[in-house]
């Protein structure tokens, strides 16, 4: 997985939800952001990725994923 990579959650309270992988796996986790979910920590195992791909930069602030997911 790598930064920009669109996934869908698969676990927990925003189950089923479209988000962004913003910074690299570090101990199996992933920072991700989306348009209807918090910025947080994700085990990449609760992640199920999707072929697309968002052209967004390391750390991009809320405004900017939301900004390529539309």
């Amino acid at each position: 997985m790598e930064i920009g990579q669109v996934c869908i959650k698969t676990r927990g309270r925003e189950a089923g939800k479209k988000v962004v992988i913003i910074s690299e796996a570090k101990a199996g986790k992933v920072l991700t952001d989306g348009p209807n979910t918090k910025r947080k920590l994700c085990n990449v195992l609760h992640l199920f990725p999707l072929m697309e791909k968002v052209n967004i930069k390391k750390d991009a602030s809320h405004e900017e994923v939301v900004k390529a997911l539309k």
